[in-house]
This record gives C-alpha cells, sequence and structure tokens, in this order.
C-alpha cells in the first residue's frame, strides 16, 4: 500500500472537476477508520475548491465506504466511479453533487 494517506489524496483533488456543475460539500464517512474517518470536499461549479479531514456540519451529500476501501482508493488501486458502481461506497442527499466530486475524481492524475 503506498504511503499516501487519505487526506493528502483528497488534496490532490483540489483543482479537479470541469464548469459547469454543482455546488456544495460532501462528507466522506470512513467505517472501522483506525484514526481520521471522515473528510469533507467542496465543489464549486463542478470543481473541487476545497479537501480536508475532519466532519462537517451540514453536508450536502454523504458517502459512506469502509477505510480499507478509502485506503485502497487512496493508493490507486480502486477507482471512486468502480467502488460507486459495485456498491462499496454509499450515498445520501444530493445525487447529482455526488456524481460532479465522481468525475472530478475521475479527473485527478498521479
Amino acid at each position: 500500500m503506498s504511503s499516501s494517506s487519505p487526506t493528502d489524496w483528497l488534496a490532490t483533488w483540489v483543482g479537479a472537476g470541469r464548469a459547469p456543475g454543482a455546488s456544495g460539500v460532501v462528507q466522506i464517512v470512513a467505517s472501522n477508520a483506525p484514526d481520521e474517518g471522515s473528510w469533507s470536499v467542496r465543489l464549486d461549479d463542478g470543481v473541487v475548491t476545497e479537501a480536508v479531514a475532519g466532519p462537517v456540519a451540514e453536508p450536502d451529500a454523504t458517502l459512506t465506504i469502509t477505510y480499507a476501501d478509502v485506503r485502497a482508493m487512496a493508493d490507486r488501486s480502486l477507482d471512486p466511479s468502480v467502488a460507486f458502481m459495485r456498491g462499496q461506497l454509499k450515498t445520501a442527499g444530493d445525487p447529482g453533487l455526488v456524481l460532479a466530486l465522481l468525475a472530478a475524481a475521475g479527473s485527478v492524475r498521479s
């Protein structure tokens, strides 16, 4: 597994995405996390403008996934869109925002 932490990996998303698009905050919650287990990602018009560790009070959407799968996404052995299609990534809230985030995640290159 890569030494990249989920927080470092999510930070690479800043600037990813394409306007026009959805705006809002997505909270990512990892079950069974040893320490940091939640992150928030802000999209403004389809572009990720912030990705930080920690929960958010009122997210527009929430993604729930196991910590092992978050780590697999961080080391790029699991694509976020594939995790979504396989049902490994559970969603609640604004579906348009979730799709915008997955599109932005897909545009991030290592």
